[in-house]
């Protein structure tokens, strides 16, 4: 395994090395000719490409690493040497921290559960029909559909990148509520024995993220779910996590705020204050779908400084994958590249030293495009999730086909607009 990262990070350097040579022939010709040759673009591009398979193959050997470090530091002596049975043990107790209960009983709910899935049967017995209760919210009593929030919703933030850096919180109503403090109270200075006038209180405002649900209705056969060797669980928790995830990314991003989460594109542009707070500050790139033609990378910079301090500590930049390569051939006025790959595997890569997080539903540059975003978006973004994800068997109405109708409700909205900034793709 330790190998395994050793060669991918010694093919990312080497990537990267190469695509610097080819980048800077690029340039030359550039600026020697008003254009480059079409293999030197050809070879530029397949090495921008290269490096991109080389840092996912990076972090996903130091990912393989990090689970299985856990996974022994974890592991109970009582299990010895058989290292099935206490992998398999952690995956239990972790899954019984997730639904509240200790392992024994979240055994027999998973055994119950796999009972309902396979055919239906949990009103056998008393028991199964307790198991499965153990596993719902407490004001559902016996008449609840299986939960399944603890499996599901593990996959979805290995996969959605907004979960991965926004702020998630779990709520038992219908919204989240709060407040913004949107300015200060007002003072100054006064001698001993002058008059005090009145000062300005402090405005405040307040925001309600609703709850919306969003369903999937994975289905299989009968005859799959009677004869299936495989884990039909996890098989059909990991189909609604894939549906779930694609469904929040593009809402979380993009999202018009009707029976869905609001994006944190979809807000005017303009910079926030206590009269008009609710707007996102956009940056130029100079460009008309494209960066400036000179100095492109000083948009960049402009963008990251558009920030305040006090939210550039866990700032990070967020852009699709196709908007990467076009940054990474981006340099300074000293010839140094603006990305640079991490060696230390932590993320895809740093930007003027922020880390790049890759989300394939933002946009294309284009012209006018918000293509990138840069903030703190645990300090922007607020998801909300209402506890419980649920699923309903239904052997009925599509036979031979069974389907598993299943329901989720999150919300998600900008909380702080002071702290995410876009750059816009356009000439001013």
């Amino acid at each position: 395994m330790t190998n395994d990262i050793r060669t991918a990070v010694y093919d990312l350097g080497r990537a990267f090395e190469q695509f610097k040579d080819a980048n800077d022939q690029r340039i030359r010709e550039m600026e020697r000719r008003g254009s480059a040759d079409p293999l030197t673009e050809m070879k530029v591009n397949r090495l921008n490409a290269e490096i991109s398979r080389a840092s996912d193959a990076a972090d996903a050997a130091k990912k393989r690493v990090d689970l299985l470090e856990t996974a022994l530091s974890r592991a109970p002596s009582s299990k010895g040497d058989d290292w099935k049975e206490a992998e398999q043990f952690m995956t239990e107790r972790k899954h019984a921290l997730d639904q509240g209960f200790g392992v024994d009983a979240y055994r027999q709910y998973r055994n119950a559960f796999r009972s309902y899935i396979r055919k239906n049967n949990a009103g056998s017995g008393v028991d199964e029909i307790k198991a499965l209760a153990a596993g719902s919210d407490p004001d559902g009593g016996f008449a609840v559909t299986p939960d399944m929030s603890g499996r599901i919703s593990a996959l979805v933030r290995e996969t959605s990148p907004m979960r991965q850096v926004a702020n998630v919180i779990t709520i038992g109503t219908d919204a989240l509520e709060g407040v913004n403090d949107l300015n200060e109270a007002t003072s100054g200075w006064v001698g001993e024995t002058e008059a005090r006038a009145e000062t300005a209180a402090p405005k405040i405002g307040e925001y309600r993220i609703p709850v919306h649900e969003q369903y999937a209705e994975p289905r299989a056969t009968q005859k799959l779910l009677d004869d299936a060797m495989f884990n039909v669980e996890e098989w059909l928790a990991g189909k609604i996590a894939e549906r779930l995830s694609r469904m929040e990314n593009e809402a979380f991003v993009n999202g018009n705020g009707v029976r869905k989460p609001r994006g944190f594109l979809t807000y005017a542009a303009g910079t926030p204050s206590a009269s008009a707070f609710n707007v996102i500050e956009q940056i130029a790139s100079g460009g008309a779908g494209a960066f400036a033609s000179s100095d492109p990378g000083d948009a960049l910079i402009n963008l990251v400084y558009a920030l305040k301090s006090a939210y550039r500590e866990k700032a990070v930049f967020m852009m699709k994958r196709s908007t990467l390569a076009a940054v990474r051939k981006l340099k300074d006025g000293d010839d140094n590249y603006l990305w640079q790959p991490d060696f230390q595997l932590k993320q895809g890569g740093s930007l003027l030293g922020f880390d790049v997080i890759e989300a394939e539903d933002m946009p294309a540059i284009a012209a006018n495009s918000l293509s990138i975003a840069f903030g703190d978006f645990n300090a922007g973004y607020q998801i909300v999730d209402r506890q419980g994800v649920r699923i309903l068997r239904d052997n009925f109405t599509a036979k031979p086909y069974v389907k598993f109708y299943t329901t989720k409700r999150v919300g998600g909205d900008v909380v702080n607009f002071e702290a995410i900034k876009l750059m816009k793709f356009s000439a001013s």
